[in-house]
């Protein structure tokens, strides 16, 4: 089945029905979409936040996707760090940009990982593969991602809990759309400073490599 196909069932209006239908499992529902999306992660996160913030209200949807999302994230970085190596999942360790990545999250640790897992706009997806495939701890990782969904989740649950007040109170709107944009500009920063980081790990691992080199000619002679 075509993954746009799937993607265009999973709307607002869709999701607060299937909880609706099977409320009588109580949280499960809300709590499985967030798991299930940390698997498929072409599946629509914020839709799935909303909707159970409007379910179950603010607080309560807010526990739920933030606990599905923590646990979906740990069940994918503990599959990966536990079958990385298998065959099955070595291409991705030998992808030159997840290399990189491995190598940047393994230097610098906790903190840049907490930023990145605090914007909407990050793949989560692949910074669970690229932690499972690193060095880093499961604790370290873990609070990270603890830390880090809290602040994503809630902002997606606050915006997705009141949408008739966003339309009928025009400034609200502003506030969160300005929300949106400094996430999204905060997050693209981040985004290039990591990216000018790799290229500087790479060309001081180049210029290593050629002064190795440069030094066994120099010997030779």
């Amino acid at each position: 089945m075509d993954i746009e196909v799937i993607r265009t069932w999973f709307t607002l209006d869709n999701i607060m029905k299937l909880i609706q239908e099977y409320r009588a499992l109580g949280p499960l529902p809300g709590i499985g979409l967030t798991i299930l999306e940390a698997f498929l992660p072409f599946l629509p996160l914020v839709v799935f936040v909303m909707a159970n913030a409007n379910a179950f209200g603010l607080w309560l949807g807010f526990l739920y996707s933030w606990l599905g999302a923590c646990v979906g994230a740990f069940l994918v970085f503990s599959l990966i760090r536990r079958f990385g190596q298998k065959r099955l999942l070595m291409f991705f360790s030998r992808h030159p940009k997840v290399r990189k990545l491995m190598d940047w999250v393994d230097c610098h640790g906790f903190g840049p990982l907490f930023l990145l897992l605090c914007f909407p706009f990050t793949p989560s997806a692949i910074v669970n593969i690229v932690a499972g495939l690193s060095k880093l701890s499961a604790a370290q990782y873990m609070l990270a991602v603890i830390i880090g969904k809290m602040v994503m989740i809630f902002t997606m649950s606050f915006i997705g809990y009141d949408l008739h007040s966003l339309i009928t109170q025009p400034y609200r709107t502003a506030i969160v759309l300005g929300i949106i944009f400094i996430l999204w500009y905060v997050g693209k920063r981040i985004e290039v400073r990591l990216n000018k980081s790799l290229e500087t790990a790479d060309n001081g691992e180049r210029d290593a490599i050629n002064k190795s080199r440069k030094r066994r000619g120099f010997n030779e002679q």
